[in-house]
This record gives C-alpha cells, structure tokens and sequence, in this order.
C-alpha cells in the first residue's frame, strides 16, 4: 500500500516534489511507520516505488500481448496500448520512465540507474520478441534488432511526451506512424 500510493506520488510530483509528508498524508502512517518499513527513507521508498510503477505498466502491456501470437502484431499492439493510455496512464501522471528519467539523468543517480535498467530490460523484451518472429519466419531475417527496438521506446516516449505537453493525441500518431509502417516492412 506504501508502494503504491508512494508511487502515483512521485510519479506526479517527481522525487524533489514528494515529501516524507505527502508520503504521510497518502498512506495514513507516521513518520516511524513509514521508515519501520522503510529505512533507507524516501530515497528507498522511492526506488521501490518506481519499480512499482514500471511492473505496473509492464503487467498490463503484457495483458494485452500475451494472447498475440505474431511478433509483428504484438508489436502494434504495444504502440496501440500507449496510445489509448496517453490521458489515462497505468500509473498516475504518466509514464514513470519518462518522468523519472526528466528528474533523475543528473540529480539521482540511483533512480538513473534503475530508468536505464528499466529501458534496458524493455529494449531486451523489443529484442526477444523480434528474434522470436525471425525465428518463426515472422520477420525478415535482415531486421537489426537491437537498433529498432531503440528506435521503437524512443517513438513511443518522444510521442507520448509531445501528446501530453501539448494535451492532443495527434503527436503521438505523427511519431508513430512511421513505425507501424517499419513494423508492417519486416514481414517477409
């Protein structure tokens, strides 16, 4: 419960913006029942949160990819997720890599490490799938996986956060369009 009220807080507020007070005021324990769960305080919290946060998205994205047996449409798939969570995010205020990754790339390199962990093991997860497909002569063998998957978080992110700066849909469909096609160009 911690966890998860901490981490729609941070990812709203950003860590510098949550205090041990919000934290507080979320969850209804004292400052003593938040660190006998918690010692390391707010930056442990904070960690946990994100992971929270991260396996969050990652378990519903892959409630809706799991049944998809084609490594092509799986792919869309997640592209069509993100798009319908743009406004309605899995977790409040956004995606957490994404709002983490604003705030932690020279402040917190403890949740730096963890968003590079986390882009890390999404490109993994974009690389096995498209091996997956190439294997199953889903995918023409040629694909550069580690690059396109690359290429896909940065479509997805760069979109979502052009859809929400400028509160429309539309910029999300512009980045991500090219990548459809792309998808639609590895078939054999």
């Amino acid at each position: 419960m911690i966890i998860e009220q901490a981490a729609s807080l941070f990812n709203q507020k950003g860590y510098s913006g949550t205090s041990l007070q919000d934290i507080m005021e979320a969850t209804g324990l004292s400052k003593g029942g938040l660190y006998g769960h918690f010692r390391g305080g707010k930056e442990e919290i904070a960690k946990a949160a994100f992971d929270y946060a991260v396996r969050s998205v990652y378990a519903q994205v892959g409630s809706r990819t799991r049944p998809i047996e084609n490594a092509v449409d799986k792919l869309k798939e997640v592209v069509l997720f993100y798009r319908e969570h743009i406004f309605n995010p899995p977790v409040e205020g956004g995606c957490p890599i994404q709002n983490t990754s604003v705030e932690a790339d020279d402040n917190l390199p403890v949740l730096r490490g963890q968003v590079v962990a986390a882009i890390r093991e999404w490109r993994a997860r974009i690389v096995y799938t498209l091996e997956k497909g190439i294997a199953r002569g889903e995918i023409r063998p040629d694909v550069a996986c580690e690059e396109f998957a690359t290429y896909f978080i940065g479509c997805i992110e760069g979109g979502i956060l052009l859809a929400r700066i400028q509160d429309e849909r539309r910029p999300f469909d512009i980045m991500t369009r090219p990548l459809l096609a792309q998808l639609d160009q590895m078939r054999p």
